[in-house]
């Protein structure tokens, strides 16, 4: 796992551009803090930092190919390809000789023998750009999902490309400038294909290519989800579900560096740790490393709510002795999350503020915490998405809503009315120029028109493939972008196995009534787990990531926003002042509940992102 950039630039010699292509590399040291590279030509520069996981002696980068003494490609690239085992040896049958174990040269020679067609091959999360010096063309290009991210800006002679933002803001061409377009991505919780939230930005969407030659930018889709009749039955569904997570699990499991599971005693990460388990006993005896985050007191003090019943611990404590592995309890306190250094370098990450709040802040944490003994963690992200374990999906009222049942949902709290869920805080003016509404109405509609249908399906099954679909391209892809970020800002990789592009797209086939057919959500996955885990983690409902139910966490922040309001910060012109004096002041129940600390979270958050990167707001 690594970080990439690069500048080309058909109208300058990049060969003393140097210093400035390192600015942007290092940028980017956190996602790569094993080693650092360049390679420089005329008209390209390209930057890497390396986090070592396979092949830790070959796989540096940018890495050369050449024929003749002639270079023909040279590749920088990060991420995991899975099958990188069966590309190499289909390649050494083409004639293709190989100097080292990794990943990476087989991702360069795919490119070799295959072109822009090689990506089609890859399976895995990856964000990849190769210089062709004999076609004078950069050809970059993005795992199916967005697991990896990867961002770029179009040039009038070429362009600058990352694997985030802030590798394209320490090039002095591009200014961190804002407008109301970006804004709105900001707050939105429905994320636009190829949008960033920096005006001059884009991010390549999942599944898709760019070539940047002297002619301009090309952009083409190399993959999408099919509309596909589903001929098996229950039974096959079930056993097709078990051996994709059995293969994806193995293959995910490769590494030359420690590798754990992130275990908070759910269904979709005990599933992936009994999986996981199994076939690393099956490999020679050896444990499954496991890892569960919790709050100081948090158990004792435990107060159920509208989406959490229980606390995690005793479920993940469950698996741990069922499984028998080697665990870690990673335990938080109010000072964790309240530390100014920590929030600040949770912005930093994703580049942006956000609403979460304590989720960021804990999520950043745990991963640090990881990172003290594991290189690679495999957690449960995108099991909801396509097994169909959101609340939404089960009650008519959301997911009939003629909008993203997640936004619908807001209205259930009334911290998120009428604003929305963490805009509570925001100038009614301010909130009127991003017409976040109207913003919805607009991506709802491009959404539910990409979705592809088959000729005959029932309204029914219309609908809740439709909403799988908004599921996959909209939501699931802010949550990769939280992980992926927070988690490489600690130099942790990250791996997503439910998000594996042939589990998604068997799922996305298969009829509604076949995903719950026992009358709950996530059927064919507790089918395909059954007598692989304790019955109670196998029936448990979902719970999100834990949030802090301290009190004095709440009061922290009202002291921080009233220290804010009484500061010269450029985040009071989008503040509602009067909002926030009530806020600071508010002692009921709701005030210190989840939804309303977001309101203050992304007041705070919104003023370290402004002062730290001296934004520009166009609105």
């Amino acid at each position: 796992m690594c970080g990439i950039t690069g500048w080309v630039d058909f109208a300058r010699d990049l060969t003393s551009a140097r210093p400035t292509v390192e600015s942007m590399t290092r940028a980017l040291r956190n996602r790569g803090p094993d080693a650092e590279g360049f390679w420089l030509d005329r008209h390209v520069a390209l930057g890497h930092t390396r986090l070592a996981v396979i092949d830790l002696a070959g796989g540096a980068q940018p890495m050369v190919a050449e024929e003749g003494g002639r270079t023909s490609a040279v590749l920088t690239y990060g991420g995991e390809v899975y099958n990188f085992r069966a590309l190499r040896d289909e390649l050494r049958r083409a004639g293709h000789e190989f100097r080292t174990d990794s990943d990476t040269e087989v991702v360069l020679r795919a490119y070799r023998e295959w072109g822009a067609d090689c990506v089609r091959r890859l399976e895995g999360m990856f964000a990849i750009a190769v210089w062709d010096p004999r076609r004078e063309e950069l050809f970059l290009a993005r795992d199916r999902l967005g697991i990896k991210p990867l961002f770029y800006a179009p040039l009038p002679s070429g362009v600058l490309f990352g694997s985030e933002p802030k590798a394209l803001l320490a090039n002095p061409l591009i200014r961190p400038v804002v407008d109301r377009e970006g804004l709105r991505e900001l707050l939105s919780t429905a994320k636009t294909p190829g949008r960033s939230v920096f005006r001059d930005l884009r991010e390549l969407k999942p599944g898709h290519s760019l070539v940047v030659s002297r002619r301009g930018l090309r952009e083409q889709r190399y993959w999408e989800l099919r509309a596909e009749p589903h001929t098996d039955d229950l039974g096959t569904t079930i056993d097709t579900v078990r051996t994709l997570l059995d293969d994806i699990v193995l293959r995910e499991l490769v590494s030359d560096v420690p590798l754990c599971t992130a275990l908070s005693g759910g269904l979709d990460s005990s599933a992936l740790t009994a999986v996981a388990a199994a076939i690393l006993d099956e490999q020679g005896g050896r444990r499954v490393r496991t890892v569960t985050t919790g709050f100081e007191g948090y158990h004792d003090n435990f107060r159920a709510d509208d989406t959490r019943s229980a606390p995690d611990a005793p479920y993940a404590a469950e698996v741990v002795r069922r499984v028998g592995s080697d665990h870690v309890d990673i335990l938080l306190n109010t000072a964790d999350l309240t530390d100014p250094a920590t929030r600040l370098a949770a912005v930093r990450a994703q580049d942006m503020a956000t609403s979460y709040g304590d989720m960021d802040v804990s999520l950043h944490r745990t991963f640090r915490r990881i990172r003290q003994h594991n290189t690679v963690a495999l957690i449960g992200e995108g099991a909801d998405e396509t097994f169909g374990g959101y609340i939404w999906l089960h009650l008519d009222e959301y997911a009939q809503a003629p909008t993203f049942p997640w936004v619908a949902m807001e209205q259930l709290h009334e911290a998120c009315r009428p604003a929305g869920m963490g805009r509570g805080l925001l100038d009614a003016g301010l909130l009127d120029k991003v017409d976040m509404a109207g913003h919805y109405a607009d991506s709802y509609r491009q959404a539910c028109a990409e979705a592809p249908h088959p000729d005959g399906e029932s309204a029914l099954d219309h609908r809740m493939r439709e909403l799988c679909y908004l599921q996959v391209t909209r939501w699931l892809p802010m949550l990769l972008d939280r992980d992926d970020r927070l988690s490489m800002d600690s130099g942790l990789e990250v791996r997503v196995p439910f998000c594996d592009h042939r589990l998604v797209q068997y799922l996305y086939n298969v009829p509604w009534a076949m995903k719950t057919f026992d009358g709950r959500e996530k059927s064919l996955l507790r089918a395909a787990l059954a007598g692989r885990l304790p019955e109670r983690v196998l029936q448990r409902a979902k719970s999100p990531w834990p949030v802090t139910q301290d009190p004095a966490y709440t009061r922290a922040l009202q002291r921080e926003l009233s220290g804010l309001l009484a500061a010269d910060s450029p985040v009071l012109s989008l503040v509602d002042a009067g909002a926030a004096r009530r806020a600071i002041t508010d002692t009921s129940e709701i005030a210190f509940g989840w939804h309303s600390r977001m309101n203050i979270e992304l007041v705070l958050q919104l003023d370290l992102w402004l002062r730290d990167y001296d934004v520009d707001l166009a609105l």
